[in-house]
């Protein structure tokens, strides 16, 4: 395996695990339908950078990057709606 393949497979590995971690949040938000100990202000500057280190990942051409974030950013946007939808 050569170094590039190895680079790439860690990139996917990485995505994948931070991108699970939002999952949780996502489904107890979804369970409860309760979002009062949420902060909006995090959730807002979160989705910011996420939708920026998607912008990131296409400059560079990066699919790691881009899947990840694209990803992550549909599950941490999802709390963020429910966040205004259920207060």
């Amino acid at each position: 395996m050569n170094a590039t393949a190895l680079i790439t497979i860690v990139g996917y590995i990485a995505g994948t695990l931070t991108t699970i971690a939002y999952l949780a949040q996502v489904l107890r938000t979804l369970k409860h339908r309760r979002t009062k100990d949420i902060s909006l202000g995090m959730y807002l500057l979160l989705c910011t950078g996420i939708t920026l280190w998607l912008v990131y990942g296409i400059l560079i051409h990066s699919w790691p990057v881009i899947i990840a974030n694209a990803v992550t950013l549909v599950l941490s946007g999802s709390v963020l709606v429910m966040k205004i939808r259920f207060g």
